[in-house]
């Protein structure tokens, strides 16, 4: 592993439930493994650094910045709808919207996997399907929770990649793909300066990135599933923490 000192430092923003009836703030090992082999150290980032000037402080010290799947969804009125979601995160909410503007302000690198794409859309002036299962045009999206995880995270559909974004500077020679599927909601509409970079046969937006920025990817599959045995997968990561490591490099060079 080397000297895990010399890895660039990426915040990875935790998610909120309750263990015993103990509010909890928790990381799947998945996300944490594969940004540890693609040469990254994960760091968990609690709700609590939402605070500005904590965040203002932290900052300085994160090379990346990485926004995990959740079983939650993104607070309806965050982009102008009514209504509730039963299985909503607020202090996730305020912490990664917070995070995206802030990385994005500062060209910090960014990569937001499921849940973590539909804030970066929010993040960006986008809105979200709430329930893509209820139109009909679209494929069934998400997984089948009484199967075993290994059928959960199977390919479930292909992908689309555009032609001239970073999803293809990653994965060159290879235009279409399978994914994993595991979501409920989705891309609805997008912001100014949001690139697409790949969608689903059904038209659905499955990648996105923001345009003028060195490394700011959002994907709606999951690429940290045993990432290490996919070379798609890895390629992603590999790309991140790439970014992640010459980010931290001009760091040094301006001070």
């Amino acid at each position: 592993m080397g000297n895990i000192f010399n890895r660039p430092i990426v915040g990875v923003v935790m998610c909120r439930h309750r263990l015993n009836q103990h509010p909890t703030q928790t990381l799947q090992e998945k996300y944490l493994n594969a940004v540890l082999a693609a040469g990254g150290l994960p760091i968990a980032l609690p709700h609590a650094l939402a605070e500005p000037d904590l965040l203002e402080n932290l900052l300085p010290y994160l090379d990346g910045v990485m926004l995990p799947g959740s079983p939650s969804n993104v607070q309806p009125h965050l982009y102008g709808e009514n209504g509730d979601e039963p299985d909503a995160d607020p202090g996730r909410d305020e912490l990664s919207l917070a995070l995206i503007r802030l990385a994005l302000d500062r060209r910090i690198p960014l990569f937001a996997i499921c849940r973590g794409m539909q804030e970066m859309v929010v993040a960006t002036e986008g809105t979200l399907h709430r329930r893509l299962y209820e139109r009909p045009e679209l494929l069934e999206h998400r997984e089948d929770h009484d199967l075993p995880l290994e059928q959960q995270y199977a390919p479930a559909h292909e992908v689309i990649v555009a032609d001239g974004g970073l999803l293809s500077q990653l994965i060159p020679d290879c235009n279409r793909f399978w994914v994993n599927s595991l979501h409920g909601q989705g891309a609805k509409t997008l912001g100014a300066g949001i690139r697409i970079e790949a969608h689903a046969a059904d038209g659905l937006v499955e990648a996105i990135s923001v345009r003028d920025r060195p490394f700011a990817l959002g994907v709606q599959w999951h690429p940290e599933w045993n990432s290490d045995e996919y070379a798609l997968s890895r390629l992603l990561f590999e790309g991140f923490i790439a970014a992640c490591r010459r980010y931290h490099q001009e760091k040094e060079q301006r001070q």
